[in-house]
């Protein structure tokens, strides 16, 4: 069974008019979702992170700064690039809770297979800032909870976004338990992903080069990503699933069709059916172009359904 995590708060997360992460790209993966192919998906309302979750990756600093921004109205702006309205510290507890509930109907089996539609993304987040959009990092706060709560020895986190996630990197390449793969273009936002990158050898990242498009992303993860995911026989799988690596998105210059996410969707399934007794949780990270990130989704819960 499929579950699908989200709440309606994560469409009241507003950065502004003309920002390029606005409550339309979680509306266009709902609306994509809300279709008779997907009735058989099981909808769940993500409850909030915790502070004690989210202080397994994140510093008690960055904590209380994200969680006392809570403006009457208009935006509070982090950085260039990263702002928060009115409900976005909500926001930012249900995107991190939703990885995290998933992780837990994955490992009780009242799942085999969890996606969590929310935002803000979080695969940029670091353990002391915000970046990137991201306020908490989702990703590695579901990772850490799988560690610490279900005493798992071997989490991997496959990212398939554009932009590499540096804040995952940041949080776990000293953690032997958890293997970050990540494909990326490069040289992009946030100019780290550099193949020498690779923390304690449990960091594996594979620039793409602008240009490069379906043959070359599945050629990679065929020959490099997959077979070190097998070795490494993860007992649950994660998955930062970005779709800004498609021809239509603005804020990159991948080539890849939505027909190239249900491809790598089916492998990561396969994957966790051999090592992980079926457990996966994905989580959704960016995705500009609305019709693209609509389509992309769809394959991507399309193929964790099957």
């Amino acid at each position: 069974m499929l579950q699908l995590f989200t709440h309606s708060v994560c469409l009241q997360h507003d950065p502004g008019p003309g920002h390029a992460e606005s409550p339309a790209r979680l509306r266009a993966v709902l609306e994509a979702l809300d279709q008779d192919r997907f009735a058989t998906v099981d909808r769940v309302e993500a409850p909030r992170a915790t502070r004690e979750q989210l202080l397994r990756v994140h510093t008690q600093a960055h904590v209380d700064r994200i969680l006392a921004i809570t403006p009457e109205s208009d935006t509070v702006r982090l950085d260039e690039d990263t702002l928060m309205s009115p409900a976005s510290a909500e926001a930012g507890l249900r995107a991190a809770g939703a990885v995290v509930a998933a992780v837990d109907a994955v490992m009780a089996g009242h799942a085999t297979r969890a996606f969590c539609a929310v935002r803000p993304p979080g695969h940029h987040a670091t353990p002391d800032a915000a970046m990137g959009f991201c306020l908490f990092n989702n990703i590695a706060v579901g990772a850490a909870h799988a560690l610490t709560a279900h005493g798992l020895k071997r989490v991997a986190i496959a990212d398939f976004d554009v932009h590499h996630g540096n804040g995952t990197q940041d949080i776990f390449q000293r953690e032997p338990r958890v293997l970050f793969i990540s494909s990326h273009q490069w040289p992009l936002y946030p100019g780290t992903g550099s193949a020498d990158e690779q923390g304690m050898g449990n960091v594996i990242n594979a620039p793409l080069s602008p240009g490069e498009g379906s043959y070359e992303f599945r050629a990679l993860w065929s020959d490099a990503l997959l077979p070190r995911l097998h070795a490494f026989k993860p007992q649950l799988l994660l998955v930062s699933a970005g779709f800004d690596a498609h021809q239509r998105d603005p804020l990159a210059n991948l080539e890849l069709q939505s027909e190239d996410y249900a491809w790598i969707t089916e492998r990561l399934v396969d994957l966790a059916q051999a090592h992980a007794g079926g457990r996966l949780v994905s989580t959704l990270e960016g995705g500009y172009d609305l019709s693209a990130l609509a389509a992309s989704a769809s394959a991507h819960v399309s193929a964790l359904m099957d």
